[in-house]
């Protein structure tokens, strides 16, 4: 299994309770797949460098995930089909990357 991270705009239009399902969902597809998902971190609302759907801003959040490989594209399929997801990006992340994510995640529980 390969570690991955997903992070992803949601629509700004949305409330705080619709934001949760929308990320619920998504962690869910994961789930169903027999991906292992082990952090998820809520950025909340910024502004966007440029529009994107005439929207100025969106809901930021990344997850974590472990998974097989063939896991990836259907969950990506699933992303595009969910119109309150406006941009995502899955990065396989390698050894190093892994190793720093870990820091950063231990890094944010203890602060």
């Amino acid at each position: 299994m390969n570690q991955y991270e997903t992070v992803f705009i949601l629509t700004p239009v949305l409330s705080d309770e619709q934001t949760k399902e929308a990320v619920e969902k998504i962690k869910s597809v994961l789930t169903n797949a027999g991906a292992d998902v082990f952090s998820e971190e809520s950025w909340g609302l910024r502004k966007l460098a440029y529009p994107i759907q005439k929207k100025s801003t969106g809901f930021y959040g990344m997850i974590e995930f472990k998974a097989e490989p063939t896991v990836i594209a259907n969950f990506e399929l699933q992303l595009r089909r969910d119109e309150r997801v406006l941009r995502y990006i899955t990065v396989k992340n390698e050894k190093y990357a892994a190793q720093y994510a870990e820091k950063r995640r231990n890094k944010n529980k203890e602060a």
